[in-house]
């Protein structure tokens, strides 16, 4: 899948609840669909989900699937069906594209890649920190919840999630400065499965040259 913007782990991790939340209706207890949010997910140690993503840019939509593994705090691994593959040990992101047949390193604190903020969900959950306004509303059992960062300086400009009545987070839509469009869908999440140390570690595959963008 493309690359995109590392603003996501600061997307999810920052579902503001103070500032000027907007009225939800009547059957939406907001503070409390965030406070389950946040017990659920500041309590697991490993996550592992099955993940759909679709990537929507200047009229076009690409469409990935795969398995996601997290372990706090900072460490991923994106397994696509398509074999594109991000690993993260908590420093370093690596990425992998098998059609174009190269692998990139960059910096964690440097990395725009979108899916570094999803570490938000084994990371720390603190709606108060970047989101001031809320719009909510009741969707097939679910809370569907669109937040707008207290700041321009995001690159992106609204996040909406949808939040099961377990506080699992069941879809994630993430809105660019650039007006592009980046979906997430899970299912099928497993809390603290044993993850080891081999998964969040990165070996180009033979004949795969390693781009060191940290130098």
């Amino acid at each position: 899948m493309a690359k995109a913007s590392v603003g996501l782990f600061a997307a999810l991790l920052m579902l503001a609840s103070a500032g000027r939340a907007a009225e939800p209706p009547a059957n939406v207890d907001l503070q409390r669909t965030l406070k389950g949010v946040e017990d659920r997910y500041n309590k697991i140690q490993t996550l592992q989900v099955k993940f759909t993503e679709n990537l929507t840019s200047r009229g076009r939509t690409r469409t990935d699937s795969g398995t996601l593994y997290l372990r706090k705090k900072g460490k991923m691994r994106w397994e696509y069906m398509s074999g594109t593959l991000f690993v993260s040990d908590a420093k370093f992101i690596y990425s992998y594209y098998p059609d174009e047949h190269r692998a990139e390193k960059m910096s964690m604190k440097e990395s725009d890649d979108m899916r570094a903020p999803l570490a938000f969900l084994l990371g720390e959950v603190n709606f108060e920190r970047d989101f001031g306004e809320y719009h909510t509303k009741p969707q097939d059992g679910a809370v569907l919840i669109t937040a707008l960062p207290k700041s321009d300086k995001f690159p992106y400009t609204e996040v909406t999630f949808l939040v099961a009545p377990d506080s699992t987070i069941r879809r994630l839509e993430v809105k660019l400065q650039n007006n592009d469009l980046m979906v997430f869908t899970f299912e099928g999440e497993k809390k603290n499965p044993l993850l080891t140390d081999a998964l969040f570690q990165f070996t180009p595959p033979k004949g795969v040259e390693l781009d060191d963008l940290t130098k």
